[in-house]
């Protein structure tokens, strides 16, 4: 599989994509120095199979490497009977991992947007919100990677995308503060030149919600 999977290259991640990929036995190395660095013994029977099973989950976990959003974004659809307002796909749940502390940050994307030409299905936007969630990243540089995605691919009069997580280095480490969530937001188009549109898109998010 080494051999075969190749980084999808983005203006952030070109230069690691240049790089040669670890063998499946050098992340397995990694991970029992690791195990021994803690202080546990990599040997005993309860973490033989844990160097197997960390590499496993890691290509599920960062897939988001090797997939790229235009696959999903490339087929959109004209014939919506005339419908150019706002598409909104609300309170989309994703788990990322904070490239700082590789610990995860949890939460749910809003995304909206007024079509131009056609609308996409609306899977596709879940889909590229996991794509770029599935890779290390900031709340800050995920946000802003979704708007590109979907502004690069569908050119839309307008964009709106808020994120809000709850971010494990904070909870599980440093100040351990519980139940602290972060939010992002980024405009473009008629929602960023509109305040009332960025007003409507807040209200259809929060209308939705039973908290």
């Amino acid at each position: 599989m080494d051999a075969i999977l190749k980084p999808v290259t983005t203006r952030d991640d070109t230069a690691a994509a240049t790089r040669p990929r670890p063998s499946r036995e050098e992340v397995e190395a990694a991970v029992r120095t690791l195990l021994a660095w803690t202080g546990d013994d990599p040997e005993r029977e309860g973490l033989l199979d844990t160097p197997k099973r960390v590499a496993k989950a890691y290509e599920e976990i960062f897939s988001g490497y090797f997939q790229d959003p235009a696959e999903h974004l490339k087929r959109t659809f004209e014939d919506v009977g005339g419908y150019d307002d706002i598409v909104l796909v609300r309170g989309i749940p994703f788990f990322s991992h904070c490239e700082h502390h590789m610990l995860p940050f949890v939460g749910e994307a809003h995304v909206a947007y007024y079509p131009s030409e056609g609308v996409v299905g609306l899977s596709k936007i879940a889909r590229v919100i996991d794509i770029f969630a599935k890779r290390l990243q900031t709340q800050e540089n995920l946000t802003a990677q979704v708007v590109d995605a979907i502004d690069t691919h569908l050119a839309p009069r307008g964009i709106a995308v808020m994120i809000e997580a709850e971010h494990q280095c904070m909870t599980m480490r440093g100040v351990q503060k519980q139940g602290v969530s972060t939010i992002t937001t980024q405009f473009t188009g008629v929602f960023r030149d509109d305040p009332s549109e960025q007003v409507r898109f807040m209200s259809l998010v929060r209308g939705g919600r039973r908290d």
